[in-house]
């Protein structure tokens, strides 16, 4: 099994962290933007081999993966509803982390502005709820994790505002998994 992505990437973090938990083997192929928009239609990474199957989005990896290897993925709706929300907030700060790279800032767009707005309002509903604070760790936590994670390495986000998922991702620091797929430093 072949998983192409990046380090640094909280989408190919979450595949990492599946695929360790699994036993599943697998080999991690760094790929740049270049590798990832001829190998996979839609030009972003995580995207998986695995013989004739050929995944091209983070959230099918991680169901392909949890049952390939016997376990349940998101047997609870409100769990499954959780890691949406996360998703939502997460895509909307990538987007504008990479926009940010290239010249354009939110004060240049309302569009932006409201990106913003979705990433400060879904940080504040994810603080307020309920998160576990140790292993097992289901998907949406290790989801938020590595969105929280990938969000203070980028300097995308400060959670002093948030001290429930500060805390929560001081302790999932400590997963060995979680631990295991930590980015290089900058």
């Amino acid at each position: 099994m072949k998983l192409y992505g990046s380090y640094t990437s909280p989408f190919v973090r979450h595949c990492r962290i599946a695929l360790l938990e699994s036993g599943l083997e697998f080999e991690l192929i760094e790929t740049d933007n270049k590798a990832s928009a001829q190998q996979s239609p839609t030009q972003k990474v995580p995207f998986l081999q695995d013989g004739d199957i050929a995944l091209t989005d983070s959230t099918a990896i991680v169901k392909y993966t949890r049952e390939k290897s016997g376990h349940t993925y998101f047997a609870d709706i409100s769990e499954y509803d959780g890691f949406c929300l996360v998703n939502t907030s997460l895509d909307a700060c990538v987007n504008l982390f990479f926009l940010e790279r290239d010249g354009i800032s939110t004060e240049q767009s309302s569009y932006l502005q409201r990106q913003q707005a979705r990433v400060d309002s879904t940080l504040s509903e994810l603080n307020q709820m309920p998160l576990p604070m140790g292993a097992p760790y289901g998907d949406m936590a290790i989801r938020l994790a590595c969105y929280l994670a990938w969000g203070l390495y980028r300097q995308r986000l400060s959670l002093e505002a948030y001290p429930n998922l500060e805390n929560f991702l001081q302790q999932i620091n400590d997963y060995q998994p979680f631990a295991a797929t930590a980015p290089p430093p900058l």
